[in-house]
């Protein structure tokens, strides 16, 4: 059954996310509104047990990630985009800002590899995109900040040195105020 449900779910954001972007002219600014909208629906038609599974924020962004793909225009722009408007979909649909930016920045950078796009540039989108949309709903971006960039760093690891490192490099280099979060990292 669970299975069942976080497979509808992220079907439903791809197909929300497809139908709302196919035909658009400008894919990149489109993107935040377009999963925003797609994904507080889904919410809504999955009910309470959508909003607290622990693997529903990874789902819709797959999900949302593989509708962009289907018309050829994933970018590590649409990839902050997709981080940014999951969360806030999510996250005004009642789901907890803990849970959100955890299991979409890692799925957003496990996906970002499969689909072959730079694992540094993923991560750097994920994490600004994480702490965009938790700012626009008016949460925690302090610890999103700290949330995005730990998860990032453990996701990369998971993966493989070489990408720990590339995560680490261009966190650092882009995204400001977290180096001591990247030292304390183990």
């Amino acid at each position: 059954m669970v299975f069942s449900i976080i497979s509808r779910l992220a079907n439903g954001v791809k197909g929300g996310v497809t139908a709302g972007l196919q035909g658009a002219a400008d894919i990149a600014s489109s993107v935040v509104e377009v999963v925003k909208n797609t994904v507080m629906t889904t919410l809504k038609e999955g009910g309470e047990f959508a909003k607290e599974a622990i693997d529903i924020p990874a789902s819709l962004v797959k999900g949302a990630l593989t509708g962009i793909a289907e018309i050829g225009s994933v970018t590590i722009e649409s990839v902050r985009g997709v981080v940014s408007g999951t969360i806030q979909g999510l996250m005004k649909s009642g789901g907890k800002q803990d849970s959100a930016v955890k299991g979409i920045v890692a799925q957003t950078i496990h996906s970002a590899e499969e689909m072959g796009l730079d694992i540094g540039d993923a991560a750097i989108s994920s994490v600004t995109g994480a702490v965009e949309g938790v700012k626009q709903v008016g949460g925690d971006v302090a610890g999103a900040t700290k949330t995005a960039v730990v998860t990032a760093l453990q996701t990369a690891k998971e993966i493989s040195d070489d990408a720990l490192g590339a995560v680490k490099n261009s966190l650092s280099a882009e995204v400001k105020g977290i180096e001591d979060i990247i030292k304390a990292f183990k």
